[in-house]
């Protein structure tokens, strides 16, 4: 495994690749390895010749008062884990080498970013578009492999590569999860015994829309109310939002469709914001 920190580097590797015929597949990371991404470099590497594995705590995602300095960091942790994988390169830059001195161009996506959690983390979008298109730049990829959990977003990052005509196709894998059915994700990290108990509520919550859908009820309103209330059942839980949206487009829907319709939610865990969502 090849591990690359100069962007210089990357973008000259990329383009040996490039010129040898291979194609390449890319999995995006802000580090802190687990079990979900493992399945995301399976598919990239199905699709691909070479790997790349990028991972980098994108200062640009991150508000004022959000969790950018105790994210969780542990190189060494993470070239090992990319080495069991079997990954061919990771990349793994330094915030000088992705953003240095008098870095003022940035990429936004427009409508899709002003929902969901770009109401609450309007800084988030932004970063994950300049840091994107930065690493569509470099890497070169084929393919770029995204989790479901990150629905919102990889719903941008299509608008990105259609919209500024990047030649990268996005593929996305269902969410993987833990034991308890709690997503995998970094900031689980975070979360204390009991919070983590309750955490796992907000899946169970999503699980309550499920059921009601397959007793054929469509009504959007009735769904979501019933997974409100079971999370707000839990005391330490407090929902940002809960919404119905079209699986690809993030649009709102006036009623359930099953296969096309996404129940998404973000909810505080006392201080520990997490994301989940199911398909119905």
């Amino acid at each position: 495994m090849q591990i690359i920190e100069s962007v210089n580097e990357m973008q000259a590797a990329a383009v040996r690749w490039r010129t040898q015929g291979k194609l390449i597949g890319l999995v995006s990371t802000a580090g802190a390895l687990h079990q979900g991404h493992d399945q995301l470099i399976e598919k990239a590497k199905e699709q691909s010749d070479i790997v790349v594995l990028s991972a980098f705590v994108n200062p640009k995602e991150f508000g004022p008062n959000e969790d950018y300095a105790r994210f969780p960091r542990d190189r060494e942790a993470d070239i090992e884990k990319a080495r069991a994988t079997g990954v061919d390169c990771l990349f793994m830059p330094s915030v000088e080498e992705v953003y240095p001195a008098g870095f003022s161009c940035f990429a936004s996506e427009e409508a899709v970013s002003t929902v969901m959690c770009g109401i609450s983390r309007p800084h988030y979008f932004r970063g994950v578009c300049t840091y994107h298109a930065k690493l569509f730049n470099l890497v070169r990829p084929d393919v770029i492999v995204t989790g479901r959990r990150d629905a919102q977003k990889t719903t941008i990052l299509r608008k990105l590569v259609e919209e500024l005509n990047f030649p990268v196709e996005v593929l996305q894998e269902p969410t993987v999860r833990d034991h308890d059915g709690l997503p995998f994700n970094a900031r689980n990290a975070y979360l204390n015994e009991f919070q983590r108990r309750d955490a796992v509520r907000i899946f169970e919550a999503l699980t309550e829309g499920q059921k009601l859908m397959d007793s054929g009820i469509r009504s959007v309103d009735r769904v979501l109310a019933e997974v409100t209330h079971h999370i707000t059942q839990n005391r330490r839980l407090r929902v940002i939002y809960v919404v119905a949206v079209d699986v690809v487009t993030m649009e709102p829907m006036r009623e359930v469709i099953a296969g096309k319709t996404l129940i998404a939610t973000a909810v505080w865990c006392d201080e520990v914001r997490l994301i989940d969502n199911i398909l119905l």
